[in-house]
């Protein structure tokens, strides 16, 4: 099942094979990389696979030199290169040697400022591509509700049953904290780590108060920041920064947080079905961290923040791209309506455009030049008229 849903990146990848020497795709663990990975080398007769957690596929790799100067004209796929931080030096000179395009297709479960080795020895020589679990845009968009309660992950979102996926998540929870941070180098203690995240779960879509929890935790601001920076570096959570353009007024300057996949955070608050979330007070901080790793997704050109004062206006999402600017305010109604907070941040931002993001169907003009849309449409749009 999991390989007959078209993933969006797989002709960018594709394609950034063909003006690259090395491309990395990076991503959480179980995100999929491995599945896309597979589907790209199974198009070309001359290509290998390695998975470097495969013992047997890692001995291969003893004398990596050899083994690539035996496959030189093939493309090599290492998976979960995070596992030989060593070999960057070696996969350079290799390039080098070879001087040609689709030589490496590497996959990792931690971002490029976490792998320095690469963002240093292949500087120039290797290209970036992000995959997030399943994204709305790569499902039906009946499915979205589904989609939103058990989050992206594809052996989450493709269970059998609501209780299937719920134990997937609470499995996948108690491995990344006991196991997973241990690969990627991490030594961090699990319990305190895994009680940061779900206060991190509890405070989605609200600003980043360090102080407040450190002091629940009983250590510092610094160790906050660095277990935050752990849960970003592995794809687990979203910082969104405000909005820093010059404008008169008393502006928030802490950023928001955001667990990343809305399956998880629903696992670290207790959430299992759809009655629960409907009811849930964090429904619309749900619906809203939804919205914007999807849309966020596809804004790789923009710089995204959200907008706030301390006389209370707001905007949840401002996507700038060159000269335009676009506000988005998001609600979990399929009734929405907008906010006097929102209406004030938009004579504040003056942006081009101005949207409302809800769970419905169809998109429709309301007063203030706004425009009521769903998710699906909103990025068909962006892409359509070029912003995306």
């Amino acid at each position: 099942m999991l390989d007959k849903i078209h993933r969006s990146l797989y002709h960018n990848v594709a394609q950034q094979l063909t003006q690259s020497p090395a491309v990395a795709i990076l991503g959480p663990r179980q995100s999929g990389k491995t599945t896309l990975a597979k589907q790209l080398v199974s198009t070309s007769e001359a290509a290998v696979y390695l998975d470097l957690e495969n013992p047997a596929d890692l001995v291969k790799l003893d004398d990596p030199v050899a083994y690539f100067a035996l496959h030189e004209d093939k493309l090599i796929c290492l998976d979960e290169i995070q596992r030989i931080p060593d070999l960057f030096t070696t996969l350079r000179s290799a390039i080098d040697n070879r001087d040609r395009n689709g030589h490496f297709l590497i996959l990792g479960s931690a971002s490029p400022e976490l792998i320095r080795q690469s963002s240093e020895t292949l500087a120039g020589r290797i290209a970036y591509r992000h995959l997030t679990p399943f994204l709305l845009t790569e499902l039906k968009p009946q499915q979205m509700r589904e989609l939103w309660l058990r989050g992206g992950f594809p052996r989450s979102f493709l269970a059998p049953t609501i209780e299937a996926s719920d134990d997937w998540r609470r499995d996948f929870i108690r491995t990344f904290l006991e196991q997973d941070l241990g690969m990627l180098g991490f030594r961090l203690p699990p319990v305190r780590l895994g009680r940061f995240w779900r206060m991190c779960a509890h405070a989605h879509g609200s600003l980043a108060n360090y102080s407040k929890l450190a002091n629940s935790l009983d250590v510092s601001s610094p160790t906050i920041r660095s277990y935050l920076d752990v849960l970003q570096h592995t794809f687990m959570i979203r910082t969104l920064e405000p909005y820093a353009a010059n404008v008169k007024k008393r502006l928030i300057k802490s950023p928001k947080v955001y667990i990343r996949d809305s399956g998880v955070l629903h696992t670290l608050l207790g959430i299992r079905t759809h009655d629960e979330l409907l009811s849930h007070p964090g429904r619309g901080g749900s619906f809203e961290g939804f919205v914007i790793e999807n849309t966020l997704a596809f804004a790789n050109r923009c710089q995204a923040s959200f907008y706030r004062t301390r006389a209370g206006a707001e905007i949840d999402l401002v996507l700038e791209r060159g000269q335009h600017t676009i506000a988005i305010e998001i609600k979990a109604s399929t009734a929405p309506r907008t906010s006097k907070g929102f209406r004030n941040a938009l004579e504040d931002v003056a942006p081009d455009e101005a949207f409302i993001v809800a769970p419905i169907d169809d998109s429709f003009p309301i007063k203030g030049g706004i425009t009521a849309t769903g998710l699906n449409l909103l990025i068909r749009r962006l892409h359509d008229t070029g912003f995306f």
